[in-house]
């Protein structure tokens, strides 16, 4: 049996630390508040953070944002291939894995999403529920908190290619999320999540099932239309003989009317939980950089009350 890794107590704290900032931060907005509320009565209105990020993706993985009931919206997300291939590979660029998806609002709270990956031939699909909205005024809650719950079917290889005694149900992986977020001002906001991912079959001498990891991202709005995003996601439980690495992205977001255009810049090419989270093959500082952009189009199909 192997031992599995325990998360070093630096990062323990780091993360702890974090979470007590935060809280301290809508402490200190909260005191404002109630003198303030002091001096003119009690509000009479709650206050709901608006656009805590722009889009349903930070970098690689979700936001707490859901769409809005009846938008539809459609994402490409593109990865290239590795930076450090050299100018053979043209730096990377002669690579593509793309993934095509589907955003759905059914209401302002709750949405639905398929999605159909180059990388091992995946299909995936998520429901996405806002729990609850930072608020503040006559009531409050300092974070918006979203559960995400997906499945993603990986069709690769094909049937005819497959190990003995291995089943179609062996192909499927799940993900279980809470994306936990604060906007913090109008241009800073942050988030954390704590994820499940249970594959149904696994070489068990180098991965579990059920592995977790905690993502930590965040967004700095630098103009009207431009901002800055970064996630990235520790592993808790890994094997010592595990090979792969965890997940570190970047992006530079470009807001253009219904357009969201992202360029991103990390260490994977997978474009589902299971793949970027579990199965990250390169190492961000030795150079396994995967230049790619995410755009996305917002439909209306529904007319707005």
């Amino acid at each position: 049996m192997t031992k599995a890794r325990i998360l070093p107590q630096s990062t323990v704290a780091l993360l702890m630390v974090t979470f007590m900032l935060t809280l301290v931060s809508h402490s200190g907005f909260a005191q404002e508040d109630l003198l303030k509320e002091l001096e003119e009565g009690q509000p009479k209105e709650t206050d709901y953070a608006f656009q805590t990020f722009k889009g349903t993706r930070l970098v690689n993985g979700h936001s707490v944002e859901t769409k809005a009931g009846g938008d539809l919206e459609f994402i490409f997300a593109h990865r290239f291939g590795p930076l450090n291939a050299g100018s053979y590979e043209l730096f990377g660029l002669d690579d593509a894995y793309v993934r095509l998806g589907l955003d759905y609002g059914i209401s302002d709270k709750l949405s639905a999403s398929i999605g159909r990956n180059s990388v091992d031939k995946t299909l995936d699909g998520y429901l996405k529920y806002k729990i609850v909205r930072q608020q503040r005024g006559a009531t409050r809650f300092p974070v918006t908190v979203t559960g995400l719950g997906g499945v993603a079917y990986k069709a690769s290889p094909k049937g005819d290619q497959v190990p003995d005694g291995f089943k179609s149900i062996d192909r499927l992986a799940y993900v279980g999320q809470l994306l936990i977020a604060r906007k913090i001002t109008s241009r800073l906001s942050f988030q954390l999540m704590p994820t499940l991912v249970h594959k149904n079959a696994v070489d068990r001498r180098i991965e579990d099932n059920d592995q977790l990891s905690v993502g930590a991202g965040g967004r700095l709005k630098v103009t009207k239309s431009v901002a800055l995003t970064g996630e990235y996601y520790y592993r808790l439980n890994n094997p010592e003989e595990n090979p792969y690495f965890n997940t570190l992205g970047f992006g530079v977001d470009i807001e253009t009317g219904g357009h969201v255009f992202q360029l991103v810049f990390t260490n994977t090419r997978g474009l589902t939980e299971r793949a970027f989270i579990t199965e990250t093959e390169g190492d961000f500082a030795d150079g396994d950089i995967h230049f790619g952009f995410n755009v996305t189009r917002t439909f209306q199909l529904k007319r707005k009350k």
